[in-house]
């Protein structure tokens, strides 16, 4: 294999076009992949291609990871309810791993042994690629001229406009990652913990608060998606439809302050409909058919496989264990979900399911029920408090002993 050929990670933003210029300067032979995740138009990903070629990439392959993408992460994001921080859908993080593995495969295809991509060397991106290329790839070697050259977004500009290429104006004002499970913004206002970011950085711009609100049914089979207003699809499909019509509302807008891999605060812009109307969704119809033992340990151990995602240790022995207990965990999480969405927000109207543990002919809260007597309820109450009145009792005994 030669030493001087190179697969670089593509996706046609500044920071891979100038790792391609500049790795073509540096007399690499570079071949170029677009993993799409999502997010790409039929035009970009022909623009995509075109600008490869124009520059000099011996090679240029597209490859579809959507499909990859639900199965072995969004399915889990679904299951475990997984919000960071309670806010941000793991959208890039999911990304990531599933394109480096998309990469490791088409680079062993290519006879390759060099991987390169755009990370910058402050972010959490360089983390989750480099992790996964090594513990995949064993014999990788990896390239990142941004970080290598701790260069900044205006000198990237610089630099590819000292060579005559240009790229779209929004280029040099927002990083922006667009993805099947959401878009990504980073920008001036995100350097900061108090600005926000324009209505113009987001794909839909302003949106009309005029628009009349629609009622959205959403299906669910076992905890995968399944149908949106009794329309099968199959879960991508049914992802980009919600992205869709969700973005034209607005809704799944916000920020997330948190905590990087490298141990420094960041802050991102996010838009992400899809994300936060099945994740809200899947959520109320759970409430509905698992015990609340199951929901507490979900909710815990949901946030322990985010992590485990977020912070570039997806391929840990612990996430396959993790998976294997959210898996269980959905056998009863089918039914349907009813969802009113307006301009810049959403709320759920209720849900059904042929497993709902709500069963009005047994018992309903605070009226009547068949399940126990009065006089069962009130030795419960009783022996419920038994420990709290030990505990007290002791006090007041020590208190008038002392006094």
């Amino acid at each position: 294999m030669s030493s001087s050929k190179v697969l670089l990670a593509f996706s046609g933003g500044l920071d891979t076009t100038f790792c391609l210029a500049y790795l073509l300067e540096q007399n690499y032979e570079v071949h170029t992949a677009t993993v799409d995740t999502g997010g790409f138009s039929a035009d970009e990903i022909n623009r995509i291609d075109e600008l490869s070629r124009s520059l000099g990439a011996s090679s240029h392959t597209l490859i579809n990871g959507k499909q990859q993408l639900f199965e072995d992460y969004l399915k889990f994001l679904i299951y475990g309810n997984v919000l960071r921080g309670q806010v941000y859908p793991l959208s890039v993080s999911a990304e990531r791993v599933c394109q480096a593995r998309c990469l490791i495969d088409l680079a062993k295809k290519l006879k390759v042994e060099t991987l390169a991509h755009g990370s910058t060397g402050s972010g959490n991106d360089q983390v989750r690629f480099d992790v996964a290329f090594r513990t995949l790839y064993p014999q990788v070697k990896i390239l990142t001229p941004i970080r290598d050259l701790s260069l900044m977004r205006h000198q990237e500009v610089d630099y590819l406009i000292e060579r005559n290429i240009h790229l779209p104006t929004s280029a040099g004002i927002y990083s922006i990652n667009e993805g099947m499970w959401g878009t990504s913004i980073g920008g001036k206002e995100t350097l900061t913990s108090w600005d926000f970011l324009p209505d113009s950085a987001f794909p839909k711009g302003v949106i009309s608060r005029e628009q009349a609100s629609q009622e959205l049914r959403l299906t669910f089979h076992e905890g995968i998606p399944t149908r949106i207003n009794h329309e099968a699809m199959d879960p991508v499909r049914l992802i980009e439809t919600l992205n869709t019509l969700g973005s034209s509302f607005g809704l799944g807008r916000g920020t997330h302050l948190g905590e990087t891999i490298l141990g420094i605060k960041g802050r991102i812009g996010f838009e992400a409909p899809a994300a936060y109307l099945l994740i809200t969704a899947h959520r109320e119809l759970e409430k509905l058919v698992l015990s609340g033992k199951q929901l507490f340990w979900k909710e815990t151990l949901g946030n322990l496989y985010g992590s485990l995602l977020h912070e570039g240790h997806f391929l840990d022995p612990l996430g396959r264990d993790l998976e294997a207990f959210l898996s269980r965990s959905q056998e009863r999480v089918t039914g349907e979900v009813r969802i009113k969405i307006e301009p810049l927000t959403f709320s759920i109207l209720g849900c059904h399911s042929p497993y709902s543990l709500m069963d009005s002919k047994l018992a309903m809260y605070g009226e009547s029920n068949a399940l126990w007597s009065s006089s069962d309820a009130l030795g419960f109450t009783k022996i419920f408090g038994v420990s709290q009145r030990l505990y007290h009792h002791a006090d007041i005994k020590n208190n008038e002993e002392s006094s």
